[in-house]
């Protein structure tokens, strides 16, 4: 089992504290803490904004907000802690429900990034699944294993990742395991963006082994 560590990127209006916050383009947010539970999946985070009584106030009143304590605050920022209503959003459901680790998690109005680890390429591929169920749109900057450092190549990360779904899951071989549409529907995008993902990534990688980083035929 390879531990995968994954990149993301997600509009503010699909995750809660972004959703909340989307009236204030100078909030700044990064979480503290996670815990795997529903209630206290984002129990403590950072905001730093210049609209602090309207932020508490927003956060107050919304209703996926049961509690809201500030805790402590430097000259730039403030920490807070939330309960949160058992009616939690959908992409908080998909971390809970399948265990994935969030290593860290920050955000303004308009984006949040995460990185989030997985046990394995399976898990990382439910949870793709489990988004695009609930048409979350997920951008991915980057895939990787902690026990092979990430190196910088000629391959974009889509097109390492779409070449490495497609190998785990057998497309390359004969029979193939897996068709290019179930390819494309496991990694989250249309049946188009696969096909160029990989004829990019594959003409990318033959160029790199064939020719090298000079261009100059190998042998």
């Amino acid at each position: 089992m390879v531990t995968i560590i994954t990149d993301i990127r997600v509009p503010a209006e699909q995750f809660p504290l972004g959703r909340i916050l989307q009236a204030y383009p100078d909030v700044e947010i990064e979480l503290e803490r996670i815990v795997p539970t529903r209630r206290e999946v984002i129990p403590l985070f950072w905001v730093a904004t210049d609209s602090e009584a309207a932020v508490e106030e927003t956060l107050q009143d919304d209703p996926l907000v049961e509690e809201i304590v500030q805790l402590t605050r430097t000259p730039d920022r403030i920490l807070y802690s939330v309960t949160w209503s058992p009616e939690i959003d959908a992409l908080v459901r998909a971390i809970t429900d399948l265990g994935v680790d969030v290593l860290t998690a920050e955000g303004t109005a308009n984006f949040w990034e995460f990185r989030l680890q997985f046990g394995d390429r399976e898990q990382l591929s439910r949870f793709r699944r489990a988004c695009r169920a609930e048409d979350i749109h997920i951008e991915l900057l980057r895939v990787y294993s902690p026990m092979m450092p990430p190196v910088e190549g000629p391959l974009s990360p889509e097109q390492a990742d779409a070449l490495t779904t497609a190998y785990e899951n057998g497309y390359w071989d004969v029979p193939r395991g897996v068709t290019q549409a179930e390819l494309a529907e496991l990694v989250g995008i249309s049946d188009n963006s696969m096909s160029q993902r990989l004829r990019r990534g594959v003409n990318v990688a033959v160029a790199e082994l064939l020719y090298g980083p000079s261009g100059v035929p190998s042998g």
